[in-house]
């Protein structure tokens, strides 16, 4: 065979050492692909989980408030359930604990699916926290439950006062006119602080 013929026949394709390459190639690329596929489906199921596991937290503090007589406090102290929601088993662990403010506790819910296992300290797909209190103002007032400091040099009066001047009033909406404001405190005149 001529010099001719041979480089006519190797010109009209691959080799098989060049097929097995571009093959090599294309197996590496594709196993990458669904590396990358996965991990992005298992973060994306693990946040699923963590909002149905968000859910059920907030459904527990809710729970915990709606059962509450007025004026009633939850019992401090650690409590543990299971719960079935979107098809699925949840464990959450509950810790009421008091609060600096009198009158207030703050609930603690952990949550994680049951399956998992884990301490009472790790494996938890989420923390919410709530409070729950009978520490109320009466309405209408401007009661809190800040600690004022009454010191002229604070600037801050306890509500009611007799040094606060209450709320100077709102002027209104100028494009609504039959909304007049609100007059304020008629404690002082309004603008006017005697411990400033």
């Amino acid at each position: 065979m001529s010099q001719r013929g041979r480089h006519e026949l190797r010109s009209g394709g691959f080799t098989l050492i060049e097929v097995l390459v571009a093959l090599v190639i294309v197996a590496v690329g594709m196993s990458a692909l669904m590396g990358a596929l996965s991990s992005s489906a298992k973060t994306v199921a693990y946040m699923q989980d963590k909002t149905f596991a968000e859910w059920v937290a907030l459904n527990q503090i809710a729970n915990v408030r709606i059962g509450l007589q007025q004026g009633q406090l939850p019992a401090t102290g650690t409590t543990n359930g299971d719960i079935d929601m979107v098809n699925r088993t949840w464990h959450w662990r509950q810790d009421v604990v008091t609060s600096q403010v009198p009158g207030v506790v703050r609930i603690d819910v952990k949550v994680r699916p049951k399956e998992v296992k884990g301490g009472d300290d790790d494996s938890w797909y989420v923390t919410v926290s709530g409070i729950a209190g009978n520490s109320l103002g009466a309405p209408g007032t401007s009661a809190s439950l800040i600690n004022w400091d009454p010191s002229p040099q604070s600037g801050l009066n306890p509500p009611g006062s007799p040094g606060n001047p209450g709320n100077p009033g709102n002027p209104g909406n100028p494009g609504n006119p039959g909304n007049p404001g609100n007059p304020g405190n008629p404690g002082n005149p309004p603008g006017r602080n005697p411990n400033r």
